[in-house]
């Protein structure tokens, strides 16, 4: 039997107006959520005694709920401060994944939309080590993402992450950490797991937001403070072949930050120093 592995750490979830230690039944079998996928999450982080962007994080996860045609019933600002309430009850020895989540219990018309009114909240907070930032190996996925005319990119939704579920363990397979997944038209979009920069040149150039991938909150972080650095950052859409010949590589995300990327496909990479700058600007403003 498969194991939840979230579950043997130190979690603390929030719903309906109490904190529960553990992971709580939440929903169940005829809840829309679980028949038919209605359900939105946001991940933000603590760690060293700091939750970068947690407000922005707070108020996406309400912008996706409404993506998904549910109704967000708590006001950004007050997640936020629910959030920093349930931090209290750990250690600080251990990072934390702060998840918002939105679900609906029922259907709308012949069951298929989600009904509005009945959309649950709940708040999860649990202990989750950040990676290293040494580095991960990604393959070049089969496996696509959808446009917003098919899926709802535009939303952070679970029914999205099966198809970057599969390009993970596609890549794995074949003996990679993660991959590198393309959009419909063979642009690179991301990886299974978090936005992806490149530089060539002295330049950084990352994936053009075209509606099929979830441009981060950490990535525009990444970005701003870049180029107030004073480095030149250019989206555009890039290929495969502008990857491969890359002079680094390195990805953002929230569950880890900044984290180099040290090989795709046959070809490695070192760690270079665009991306150390990029993680020590990012964790600079983050203890700020």
């Amino acid at each position: 039997m498969a194991v939840n592995t979230q579950a043997r750490t130190k979690t603390w979830t929030y719903v309906d107006g109490d904190w529960i230690e553990g992971n709580p039944p939440l929903i169940g079998p005829v809840s829309h959520a679980m028949w038919l996928g209605s359900t939105v999450f946001d991940g933000a982080r603590w760690f060293d005694g700091v939750a970068p962007d947690l407000d922005l994080h707070c108020a996406r996860i309400n912008r996706s709920a409404d993506a998904l045609g549910m109704r967000a019933t708590m006001e950004a600002g007050t997640i936020e401060g629910l959030a920093r309430e349930g931090l209290k009850k750990f250690d600080g020895k251990t990072a934390v994944y702060i998840k918002p989540m939105y679900w609906a219990e029922h259907g709308g018309y012949m069951s298929v939309p989600a009904d509005p009114d009945s959309t649950r909240f709940c708040l999860c907070l649990f202990e989750s080590p950040m990676i290293a930032s040494s580095g991960f190996s990604v393959s070049v996925s089969p496996f696509r993402r959808p446009t917003y005319e098919t899926a709802p990119t535009n939303a952070k939704a679970g029914c999205l992450y099966p198809n970057n579920g599969r390009a993970i363990m596609e890549a794995k397979s074949r003996g990679f950490d993660n991959a590198l997944v393309l959009d419909m038209l063979g642009n690179v979009a991301e990886t299974g797991t978090s936005n992806i920069f490149m530089v060539k040149d002295g330049v950084v150039f990352t994936p053009a937001p075209n509606g099929t991938f979830l441009s981060g909150i950490t990535r525009s972080r990444t970005i701003r403070l870049l180029r107030e650095a004073g480095t030149e950052v250019v989206e555009k859409s890039l290929s495969v072949g502008d990857f491969m010949d890359a002079d680094e590589i390195f990805s953002t995300g929230n569950h880890s930050k900044v984290v180099p990327i040290i090989r795709i496909e046959g070809r490695e990479l070192q760690a270079g120093p665009v991306a150390r700058n990029a993680r020590e600007l990012y964790m600079d403003w983050a203890h700020g």
